[in-house]
């Protein structure tokens, strides 16, 4: 993991929640809507809510698939319900995105103060029955909350990065890719010097 600071810069200007990057969040709704409503829910029963773009890109059938399609390593969609955080009182995470092996497992971070923010963790919280059914010892919980790794500042700066990231080691891993790189690719890798083009 690289720490936030050093990844490339992004124009949040394209980031409003549309996903107009990636064509848009309309047409069908997607299979996550009774989850998401489920989520929306148990959120509003501890005052918090889903981020717009979160909901927006679970919502939309074409758009939600877009991680499971680009991943390189067999990252594959998965919802959770909110699970509380190890790190503050309050807060809910909601798991969207694992690793085929749960290596790297992500998740939406919601603080009572509204931000939100995406973290990730080699820590399944959910499966780790212990942090549901109660209180875990001291040093357990401290251990979890340290695992926590911020990644992006809001869900589609997560999204644009992973979908961009995805693509372009796939375009310089491919065989016969001798051309140049699309530009959005290309200035994603200039950020790295000549040694990623």
């Amino acid at each position: 993991m690289y720490p936030l600071g050093s990844l490339p810069p992004l124009d949040a200007v394209q980031f409003d929640g549309t996903f107009g990057w990636l064509g848009g969040v309309d047409g069908p709704r997607s299979e996550h809507g009774e989850h998401l409503a489920a989520v929306e829910r148990d959120l509003a029963a501890v005052g918090l809510t889903l981020p717009a773009d979160f909901a927006a890109f679970y919502a939309s059938q074409r758009v939600c698939q877009s991680f499971d399609e680009v991943s390189v390593t067999a990252c594959w969609s998965d919802l959770s319900r909110p699970l509380r955080s190890p790190a503050e009182h309050g807060a809910r995470l909601v798991r969207f995105l694992r690793d085929q092996q749960d290596c790297v497992i992500w998740y939406l971070y919601l603080r009572p103060s509204g931000e939100a923010f995406v973290v990730c963790s080699p820590v399944e919280l959910e499966s780790a029955g212990w942090w549901s059914d109660g209180e875990p010892a001291e040093e357990v919980r401290v251990a979890v909350a340290s695992s926590l790794m911020r990644c992006a500042d809001t869900f589609e700066e997560f999204a644009y990065r992973f979908v961009v990231e995805n693509e372009l080691w796939a375009q310089v891993n491919s065989a016969g890719a001798d051309g140049p790189l699309p530009p959005h690719l290309q200035a994603y890798a200039d950020h790295y010097g000549d040694t990623a083009s």
